[in-house]
């Protein structure tokens, strides 16, 4: 059965609406689910970077723009391609930006996402997967991994944003939709690396871009801990949420925690060395003065998904070789390998 290999093919023919398509989880995940004759599509306000992987995709999807704040505009695209499942990935999503510009972070993340439930439950959309971040806890700092019921929290703009979509999810679900009528899941997942990252003030990309070109990666904390994954790993736990979702388990609607297992989990000074190892190119470090706050060590536990999803991290063991493999097939002979990367990481699933 498709379904067992690959969960995107438990979507074949169903009406998908993606928000953030043109980002870097987003145009992952609409490519899987297009190679599986999903019928996506995609709403975002622009394409946030260059180069773009979207972009190098030329994926055959709808493509739609539209300021995610802009409830009118969301409304009208939900209106009329009428998804049978939302996957909500368009947010504010760079801490630092966040720092800069709390009312913009605030109202794209919090605002935005409730004019997404809004919309959805007034058009009949069965199913909504939100996406937030393992930042959603009240963090200690104490090395223990967090499970879903701990306390929410958010010491900085950007994580106190998503704290509060989490929120306002668990009361629009009891507010508006307690028949299960719509069901909403939230996402929490870690830190996503894979190829076509080119976000600004990001560690992976800032990396990609010191070997691959001339400048140096700034890094603020070398020695921080945070639970790295490859994108397809956390995007087959969101296919598996929206699956449940739309096959209308109500267990499904609840808060879900993607991080790698064990103690998979590297510190930023390791992932350095490790890209530094592989590279034929030199990969330079400045260090930052910066002192906003952003978490030294952060784990989640993950065993909510893996006993009652199934969900299982595949390429855990190989997420930097595959990551390096993407970025030095792209920058030495201009080769986007997304589509060869999808066959590799479904042949593992079987």
């Amino acid at each position: 059965m498709e379904g067992l290999v690959s969960p995107a093919g438990r979507f074949a023919g169903r009406r998908v609406l993606v928000t953030g398509h043109t980002g870097f989880k987003g145009s992952w995940l609409s490519l899987w689910l297009s190679r599986k004759r999903a019928i996506v599509t995609g709403f975002s306000d622009t394409i946030p970077t260059s180069p773009s992987h979207f972009a190098a995709l030329d994926i055959d999807i709808d493509d739609r723009r539209g300021d995610i704040g802009d409830s009118a505009t969301i409304d009208a695209v939900i209106a009329e391609t009428r998804p049978e499942i939302i996957f909500h990935f368009a947010a504010q999503a760079l801490v630092r930006r966040a720092y800069a510009d709390p009312l913009s972070t605030y109202r794209t993340n919090v605002l935005g996402t409730l004019g997404v439930l809004q919309s959805a439950h007034r058009h009949g959309v069965g199913a909504v997967a939100v996406a937030t971040t393992d930042k959603v806890y009240r963090n200690d700092e104490s090395g223990r991994r967090y499970v879903e019921t701990d306390e929410l929290g958010g010491s900085d703009p950007y994580s106190a944003s998503k704290s509060c979509v989490e929120l306002m999810v668990r009361s629009f679900q009891e507010s508006f939709a307690r028949d299960g009528s719509m069901l909403i899941a939230t996402v929490r997942a870690g830190n996503v690396i894979g190829g076509g990252d080119w976000a600004e003030d990001r560690l992976l990309p800032d990396l990609m871009r010191s070997a691959f070109g001339d400048a140096p990666a700034v890094i603020r904390n070398p020695h921080s801990t945070r639970p790295w994954q490859h994108v397809l790993d956390v995007l087959t736990g969101y296919l598996m949420v929206g699956a449940g979702l739309l096959e209308g388990d109500r267990t499904v609607a609840d808060a879900w925690n993607l991080g790698p297992e064990g103690d998979a989990s590297i510190c930023v000074q390791d992932l350095i060395d490790a890209i530094g190892a592989s590279l034929p190119l030199e990969v330079n470090i400045q260090a930052s003065s910066d002192d906003r706050h952003e978490s030294g060590l952060l784990q989640l536990d993950s065993s909510k998904a893996m006993s009652r999803l199934g969900w299982q991290p595949r390429w855990e063991s190989e997420m930097i070789e595959r990551t390096i493999a993407w970025y030095r097939a792209y920058h030495e002979s201009g080769s986007v390998i997304s589509n060869g990367q999808l066959d590799a990481y479904e042949a593992a699933l079987g």
